[in-house]
């Protein structure tokens, strides 16, 4: 991706202090009906994984991150089901890696891969 080029990662939670405390709770007690893979692959119970934090420094593009509240609010007319990568190149959200692609990554190093390939250009 050019230095212009722009990455947006959308969870599906929503933010605030409240859901962010409902979430630890859902995460520790409940992982496998947990509805954020992204979060659930960046982040432990109460901070962003170092190799996430590295992986996204590396990254050749402006990382932007949203949780869902904030992205409906600012796209309301997007509907991809969250979580989900966007390209922001153009102006406008183009999704490059949805939530399916997302859940089907068994780790952090799956999903590194998979926004690599997906969203970032090898040019």
């Amino acid at each position: 991706m050019s230095a212009a080029a722009a990455l947006l990662f959308v969870y599906n939670a929503d933010s605030g202090m409240f859901n962010t405390l409902a979430d630890i709770g859902h995460k520790i007690f409940s992982p496998e009906t947990y509805a954020c893979a992204l979060c659930s692959l960046t982040h432990g119970y109460f901070s962003e994984r170092a190799q996430w934090r590295s992986f996204v420094e590396s990254l050749d593009c402006d990382c932007q991150f949203m949780h869902r509240d904030e992205f409906s609010r600012q796209f309301p007319d997007i509907t991809t089901r969250l979580p989900a990568v966007f390209d922001l190149s153009d102006g406008s959200p183009r999704c490059c890696a949805d939530a399916e692609a997302i859940a089907d990554c068994a780790d952090l190093a799956a999903l590194e891969s998979l926004i690599r390939e997906r969203c970032c250009d090898p040019g």
